[in-house]
Protein backbone atom coordinates (compact mmCIF):
# COMPACT_ATOMS: atom_id res chain seq x y z
CA UNK A 1 0.00 0.00 0.00
CA UNK A 2 1.30 3.44 -1.00
CA UNK A 3 -0.06 6.96 -0.79
CA UNK A 4 0.44 8.68 -4.14
CA UNK A 5 -0.92 12.13 -3.36
CA UNK A 6 -2.55 14.12 -0.59
CA UNK A 7 -4.50 17.38 -0.86
CA UNK A 8 -5.60 19.29 2.24
CA UNK A 9 -7.49 22.51 2.88
CA UNK A 10 -7.61 24.62 6.07
CA UNK A 11 -5.41 22.23 8.04
CA UNK A 12 -3.72 24.01 10.98
CA UNK A 13 -1.06 26.51 9.78
CA UNK A 14 -0.46 24.74 6.46
CA UNK A 15 -1.00 26.34 3.10
CA UNK A 16 -3.68 24.62 1.04
CA UNK A 17 -1.71 22.38 -1.26
CA UNK A 18 -1.24 19.07 -3.07
CA UNK A 19 1.76 16.82 -2.43
CA UNK A 20 2.95 13.96 -4.64
CA UNK A 21 4.74 11.37 -2.52
CA UNK A 22 7.50 8.89 -3.26
CA UNK A 23 6.64 5.22 -2.81
CA UNK A 24 9.73 4.80 -0.62
CA UNK A 25 11.05 7.36 1.93
CA UNK A 26 9.68 10.92 2.19
CA UNK A 27 11.35 13.46 4.50
CA UNK A 28 9.70 16.72 5.55
CA UNK A 29 12.40 18.91 7.07
CA UNK A 30 12.80 22.44 8.37
CA UNK A 31 12.97 24.48 11.54
CA UNK A 32 10.59 23.95 14.44
CA UNK A 33 7.00 25.29 14.31
CA UNK A 34 6.93 25.47 10.50
CA UNK A 35 4.36 22.71 9.93
CA UNK A 36 6.34 19.47 9.54
CA UNK A 37 4.33 17.52 12.10
CA UNK A 38 1.10 19.05 10.80
CA UNK A 39 1.71 17.45 7.38
CA UNK A 40 2.14 14.03 8.97
CA UNK A 41 -0.94 14.72 11.09
CA UNK A 42 -2.94 15.62 7.96
CA UNK A 43 -1.97 12.33 6.31
CA UNK A 44 -2.87 10.37 9.45
CA UNK A 45 -6.18 12.26 9.80
CA UNK A 46 -7.10 11.58 6.18
CA UNK A 47 -6.24 7.88 6.61
CA UNK A 48 -8.02 7.25 9.93
CA UNK A 49 -10.44 10.12 10.53
CA UNK A 50 -8.65 11.08 13.75
CA UNK A 51 -5.59 13.11 14.73
CA UNK A 52 -2.60 11.68 16.60
CA UNK A 53 -2.27 15.00 18.49
CA UNK A 54 -5.80 15.74 19.68
CA UNK A 55 -9.21 14.11 19.94
CA UNK A 56 -10.95 17.42 19.13
CA UNK A 57 -11.17 17.86 15.36
CA UNK A 58 -12.05 21.53 15.85
CA UNK A 59 -8.47 22.12 17.06
CA UNK A 60 -6.92 21.18 13.72
CA UNK A 61 -8.89 23.70 11.66
CA UNK A 62 -6.97 26.73 10.44
CA UNK A 63 -7.60 29.95 12.38
CA UNK A 64 -10.66 31.88 11.17
CA UNK A 65 -11.91 28.90 9.13
CA UNK A 66 -14.70 26.51 10.07
CA UNK A 67 -14.06 23.40 7.99
CA UNK A 68 -11.41 20.91 6.85
CA UNK A 69 -11.24 18.84 3.71
CA UNK A 70 -8.48 16.36 2.92
CA UNK A 71 -8.12 13.90 0.08
CA UNK A 72 -5.75 10.98 -0.49
CA UNK A 73 -5.09 9.03 -3.67
CA UNK A 74 -3.49 5.66 -2.94
CA UNK A 75 -2.81 2.29 -4.48
CA UNK A 76 -3.15 -1.13 -2.91
CA UNK A 77 -2.48 -4.61 -4.25
CA UNK A 78 -5.41 -4.36 -6.62
CA UNK A 79 -5.99 -0.84 -7.89
CA UNK A 80 -5.88 2.92 -7.27
CA UNK A 81 -8.45 4.47 -4.97
CA UNK A 82 -9.39 7.77 -3.41
CA UNK A 83 -10.49 8.55 0.15
CA UNK A 84 -11.52 11.89 1.65
CA UNK A 85 -12.58 13.32 5.00
CA UNK A 86 -14.61 16.48 5.52
CA UNK A 87 -15.31 18.11 8.86
CA UNK A 88 -17.25 21.29 9.58
CA UNK A 89 -17.10 22.94 13.00
CA UNK A 90 -20.73 24.00 13.19
CA UNK A 91 -23.73 23.07 15.34
CA UNK A 92 -24.13 19.26 15.45
CA UNK A 93 -20.96 18.98 13.39
CA UNK A 94 -19.70 15.59 12.33
CA UNK A 95 -17.17 14.09 9.97
CA UNK A 96 -18.11 12.87 6.53
CA UNK A 97 -16.15 10.06 4.85
CA UNK A 98 -15.80 9.31 1.15
CA UNK A 99 -14.41 6.40 -0.88
CA UNK A 100 -13.95 6.97 -4.61
CA UNK A 101 -16.17 10.06 -4.26
CA UNK A 102 -19.06 8.12 -2.70
CA UNK A 103 -20.11 8.88 0.87
CA UNK A 104 -19.60 5.95 3.27
CA UNK A 105 -19.86 5.45 7.03
CA UNK A 106 -16.88 5.56 9.38
CA UNK A 107 -16.82 1.80 9.93
CA UNK A 108 -16.41 1.16 6.19
CA UNK A 109 -13.86 3.98 5.89
CA UNK A 110 -11.59 2.88 8.72
CA UNK A 111 -8.82 0.58 7.52
CA UNK A 112 -8.97 1.52 3.84
CA UNK A 113 -5.49 2.98 4.28
CA UNK A 114 -3.45 1.41 7.07
CA UNK A 115 -0.99 3.74 8.78
CA UNK A 116 1.24 3.27 11.81
CA UNK A 117 2.49 6.44 13.46
CA UNK A 118 5.50 6.84 15.75
CA UNK A 119 5.45 10.18 17.55
CA UNK A 120 7.36 11.50 20.61
CA UNK A 121 4.18 11.37 22.70
CA UNK A 122 3.97 7.58 22.23
CA UNK A 123 6.02 7.14 25.40
CA UNK A 124 2.65 7.45 27.20
CA UNK A 125 1.99 3.88 26.09
CA UNK A 126 4.43 2.94 28.85
CA UNK A 127 4.31 5.87 31.28
CA UNK A 128 0.72 7.00 30.76
CA UNK A 129 -2.67 5.88 32.04
CA UNK A 130 -4.48 2.63 31.19
CA UNK A 131 -6.78 4.64 28.91
CA UNK A 132 -3.80 5.54 26.71
CA UNK A 133 -3.04 1.85 26.25
CA UNK A 134 -6.70 0.91 25.69
CA UNK A 135 -7.00 3.62 23.02
CA UNK A 136 -3.90 2.22 21.32
CA UNK A 137 -5.39 -1.27 21.20
CA UNK A 138 -8.75 -0.01 19.95
CA UNK A 139 -7.19 2.03 17.14
CA UNK A 140 -4.78 -0.65 15.96
CA UNK A 141 -7.20 -3.59 16.11
CA UNK A 142 -9.94 -1.58 14.39
CA UNK A 143 -7.68 -0.96 11.39
CA UNK A 144 -7.43 -4.67 10.65
CA UNK A 145 -10.75 -5.93 12.06
CA UNK A 146 -13.97 -4.16 11.10
CA UNK A 147 -15.93 -6.50 13.39
CA UNK A 148 -13.93 -5.26 16.36
CA UNK A 149 -14.83 -1.65 15.56
CA UNK A 150 -18.52 -2.58 15.40
CA UNK A 151 -18.30 -4.43 18.72
CA UNK A 152 -16.52 -1.46 20.28
CA UNK A 153 -19.16 1.01 19.09
CA UNK A 154 -21.95 -1.21 20.41
CA UNK A 155 -20.19 -1.74 23.73
CA UNK A 156 -19.59 1.98 24.28
CA UNK A 157 -23.22 2.73 23.45
CA UNK A 158 -24.49 0.14 25.93
CA UNK A 159 -21.96 1.23 28.55
CA UNK A 160 -23.46 4.74 28.50
CA UNK A 161 -26.97 3.32 28.89
CA UNK A 162 -25.88 1.00 31.70
CA UNK A 163 -24.20 3.86 33.56
CA UNK A 164 -27.37 5.93 33.16
CA UNK A 165 -29.45 3.14 34.72
CA UNK A 166 -26.97 2.82 37.60
CA UNK A 167 -26.93 6.57 38.17
CA UNK A 168 -30.74 6.74 38.27
CA UNK A 169 -31.14 3.59 40.44
CA UNK A 170 -33.03 1.72 37.72
CA UNK A 171 -31.22 -1.63 38.00
CA UNK A 172 -34.50 -3.40 38.81
CA UNK A 173 -36.01 -2.22 35.56
CA UNK A 174 -36.61 -5.23 33.21
CA UNK A 175 -34.82 -3.36 30.40
CA UNK A 176 -31.66 -3.23 32.51
CA UNK A 177 -31.31 -7.01 32.31
CA UNK A 178 -31.50 -6.87 28.51
CA UNK A 179 -28.75 -4.26 28.38
CA UNK A 180 -26.73 -6.32 30.87
CA UNK A 181 -26.75 -9.29 28.50
CA UNK A 182 -25.65 -7.09 25.59
CA UNK A 183 -22.97 -5.54 27.81
CA UNK A 184 -21.54 -9.00 28.55
CA UNK A 185 -21.83 -10.13 24.92
CA UNK A 186 -19.91 -7.22 23.40
CA UNK A 187 -17.52 -6.89 26.34
CA UNK A 188 -16.43 -10.51 25.97
CA UNK A 189 -15.85 -10.11 22.22
CA UNK A 190 -13.66 -7.05 22.79
CA UNK A 191 -11.59 -8.78 25.47
CA UNK A 192 -11.16 -11.86 23.27
CA UNK A 193 -9.92 -9.77 20.32
CA UNK A 194 -7.55 -7.77 22.51
CA UNK A 195 -5.97 -10.85 24.06
CA UNK A 196 -5.52 -12.49 20.65
CA UNK A 197 -3.93 -9.30 19.30
CA UNK A 198 -1.63 -8.94 22.32
CA UNK A 199 -0.54 -12.55 21.97
CA UNK A 200 0.59 -12.05 18.36
CA UNK A 201 2.06 -8.62 19.06
CA UNK A 202 4.10 -9.83 22.03
CA UNK A 203 5.87 -12.53 20.01
CA UNK A 204 6.76 -10.18 17.16
CA UNK A 205 7.78 -7.40 19.55
CA UNK A 206 10.31 -9.59 21.33
CA UNK A 207 11.92 -10.76 18.07
CA UNK A 208 12.19 -7.23 16.66
CA UNK A 209 13.51 -5.71 19.88
CA UNK A 210 16.32 -8.26 20.01
CA UNK A 211 17.14 -7.90 16.32
CA UNK A 212 17.11 -4.10 16.05
CA UNK A 213 18.67 -3.19 19.37
CA UNK A 214 21.01 -6.15 19.89
CA UNK A 215 19.30 -7.05 23.13
CA UNK A 216 19.41 -10.40 24.89
CA UNK A 217 16.57 -9.43 27.21
CA UNK A 218 13.12 -11.02 26.96
CA UNK A 219 10.41 -8.47 26.11
CA UNK A 220 6.72 -9.31 26.41
CA UNK A 221 3.27 -7.78 26.85
CA UNK A 222 0.74 -8.94 29.43
CA UNK A 223 -2.97 -8.16 29.17
CA UNK A 224 -4.60 -7.36 32.51
CA UNK A 225 -8.31 -7.66 33.21
CA UNK A 226 -9.95 -5.40 35.75
CA UNK A 227 -10.05 -8.19 38.33
CA UNK A 228 -11.38 -11.42 36.80
CA UNK A 229 -8.96 -14.15 35.78
CA UNK A 230 -9.07 -15.96 32.46
CA UNK A 231 -7.70 -19.48 32.34
CA UNK A 232 -9.07 -20.29 28.86
CA UNK A 233 -9.35 -18.09 25.79
CA UNK A 234 -12.90 -18.70 24.60
CA UNK A 235 -15.58 -16.06 24.27
CA UNK A 236 -17.98 -18.23 26.30
CA UNK A 237 -15.47 -18.45 29.17
CA UNK A 238 -14.93 -14.69 29.12
CA UNK A 239 -18.70 -14.14 29.23
CA UNK A 240 -18.96 -16.39 32.31
CA UNK A 241 -16.14 -14.52 34.06
CA UNK A 242 -17.80 -11.18 33.29
CA UNK A 243 -21.11 -12.45 34.68
CA UNK A 244 -19.46 -13.62 37.90
CA UNK A 245 -17.62 -10.34 38.35
CA UNK A 246 -20.75 -8.28 37.70
CA UNK A 247 -22.59 -10.25 40.40
CA UNK A 248 -19.71 -9.75 42.86
CA UNK A 249 -19.49 -6.01 42.12
CA UNK A 250 -23.25 -5.39 41.90
CA UNK A 251 -23.61 -3.51 45.18
CA UNK A 252 -20.41 -1.54 44.67
CA UNK A 253 -21.64 -0.44 41.25
CA UNK A 254 -24.97 0.60 42.75
CA UNK A 255 -23.11 2.55 45.41
CA UNK A 256 -20.73 4.37 43.04
CA UNK A 257 -23.34 4.55 40.22
CA UNK A 258 -21.13 3.56 37.30
CA UNK A 259 -19.74 0.39 35.71
CA UNK A 260 -16.71 -1.04 37.52
CA UNK A 261 -16.30 -4.15 35.37
CA UNK A 262 -15.57 -4.60 31.67
CA UNK A 263 -12.96 -3.97 28.96
CA UNK A 264 -13.19 -0.21 29.58
CA UNK A 265 -11.31 -0.94 32.83
CA UNK A 266 -8.65 -3.28 31.43
CA UNK A 267 -4.97 -2.57 30.76
CA UNK A 268 -1.75 -4.13 29.51
CA UNK A 269 1.87 -3.77 30.58
CA UNK A 270 5.32 -4.29 29.08
CA UNK A 271 7.69 -6.70 30.80
CA UNK A 272 11.46 -6.87 30.29
CA UNK A 273 12.85 -10.09 31.77
CA UNK A 274 9.54 -10.27 33.69
CA UNK A 275 10.10 -6.85 35.30
CA UNK A 276 7.63 -4.07 34.55
CA UNK A 277 9.15 -1.66 32.02
CA UNK A 278 7.25 1.36 33.39
CA UNK A 279 9.10 1.06 36.72
CA UNK A 280 12.44 -0.54 35.85
CA UNK A 281 13.48 0.49 32.32
CA UNK A 282 15.56 3.53 31.35
CA UNK A 283 14.20 6.25 29.06
CA UNK A 284 16.37 4.94 26.23
CA UNK A 285 15.02 1.42 26.66
CA UNK A 286 11.45 2.73 26.72
CA UNK A 287 11.93 4.62 23.44
CA UNK A 288 13.41 1.55 21.80
CA UNK A 289 10.56 -0.64 23.08
CA UNK A 290 7.92 1.71 21.69
CA UNK A 291 9.62 1.83 18.31
CA UNK A 292 9.91 -1.96 18.22
CA UNK A 293 6.20 -2.06 19.10
CA UNK A 294 5.37 0.07 16.07
CA UNK A 295 7.46 -2.13 13.80
CA UNK A 296 5.79 -5.25 15.19
CA UNK A 297 2.46 -3.79 14.09
CA UNK A 298 3.73 -3.87 10.50
CA UNK A 299 3.87 -7.66 10.54
CA UNK A 300 0.40 -7.90 12.07
CA UNK A 301 -1.09 -5.61 9.41
CA UNK A 302 0.75 -7.53 6.66
CA UNK A 303 -0.55 -10.83 8.02
CA UNK A 304 -4.16 -9.63 8.20
CA UNK A 305 -4.41 -7.28 5.21
CA UNK A 306 -1.89 -9.04 2.91
CA UNK A 307 -0.03 -5.77 2.29
CA UNK A 308 2.28 -3.40 4.14
CA UNK A 309 0.99 -0.37 6.04
CA UNK A 310 2.44 3.14 5.69
CA UNK A 311 4.80 4.31 8.42
CA UNK A 312 4.82 7.83 9.89
CA UNK A 313 7.79 8.86 12.06
CA UNK A 314 7.66 12.30 13.67
CA UNK A 315 10.84 14.09 14.79
CA UNK A 316 13.18 11.17 14.09
CA UNK A 317 16.40 13.16 14.73
CA UNK A 318 15.53 13.82 18.37
CA UNK A 319 14.98 10.14 19.14
CA UNK A 320 17.66 8.15 17.32
CA UNK A 321 21.29 8.73 16.48
CA UNK A 322 22.48 8.42 12.89
CA UNK A 323 23.56 4.78 13.23
CA UNK A 324 20.23 3.68 14.68
CA UNK A 325 18.25 5.75 12.14
CA UNK A 326 20.15 4.05 9.33
CA UNK A 327 19.43 0.61 10.79
CA UNK A 328 15.72 1.34 11.12
CA UNK A 329 15.32 2.87 7.66
CA UNK A 330 17.25 0.05 6.01
CA UNK A 331 14.91 -2.42 7.71
CA UNK A 332 11.84 -0.57 6.35
CA UNK A 333 13.40 -0.19 2.89
CA UNK A 334 14.00 -3.94 2.61
CA UNK A 335 10.33 -4.54 3.41
CA UNK A 336 9.30 -2.11 0.64
CA UNK A 337 7.38 0.10 3.05
CA UNK A 338 6.47 3.70 2.33
CA UNK A 339 7.85 5.94 5.08
CA UNK A 340 6.92 9.54 5.94
CA UNK A 341 9.36 11.31 8.26
CA UNK A 342 9.66 14.75 9.85
CA UNK A 343 13.08 16.06 10.81
CA UNK A 344 14.75 19.32 11.73
CA UNK A 345 17.63 18.39 9.41
CA UNK A 346 17.92 17.02 5.93
CA UNK A 347 18.86 13.38 6.43
CA UNK A 348 21.77 11.60 4.75
CA UNK A 349 19.56 8.97 3.15
CA UNK A 350 18.12 8.23 -0.28
CA UNK A 351 14.72 9.96 -0.05
CA UNK A 352 12.24 12.41 -1.54
CA UNK A 353 12.80 15.62 0.42
CA UNK A 354 10.35 18.42 1.13
CA UNK A 355 11.42 21.68 2.76
CA UNK A 356 8.76 23.13 5.07
CA UNK A 357 8.67 26.85 5.87
CA UNK A 358 5.77 28.86 7.37
CA UNK A 359 3.27 26.19 6.38
CA UNK A 360 4.50 25.98 2.79
CA UNK A 361 5.74 22.76 1.21
CA UNK A 362 8.63 23.04 -1.25
CA UNK A 363 10.03 20.06 -3.18
CA UNK A 364 13.79 19.81 -2.65
CA UNK A 365 15.32 18.84 -5.98
CA UNK A 366 18.94 19.04 -4.85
Amino acid sequence: MKILNIKFFNFRNLENTSINLSSKINVFYGKNAQGKTSILEAIYFNSTGISFRTRKSSEIIKYNENSILSNIEYEDNITRNNIAVRYENILNSKKEFFFNKKKINQTDFYGKVNVIAYIPEDIILINGSPKNRRDFLDIEISQIDRGYLENLKNYNRILKIRNKYLKENLVKNPEYEIYEQEFIKYGARIIYSRIEYIKSLSIMLNLLYRKLFNSEQELSIKYENSSYKLSKLKIEDIEEELKKELIEKKFREMKYKFSLVGPHKDDFKFLLNNYEVKVNASQGEKKSIIFALKLAEIDIVKKNKKENPIIIIDDITSYFDEERRTSILEYLHKKDIQVLISSTDKLKIDSQNFYIKKGGVFVDKS
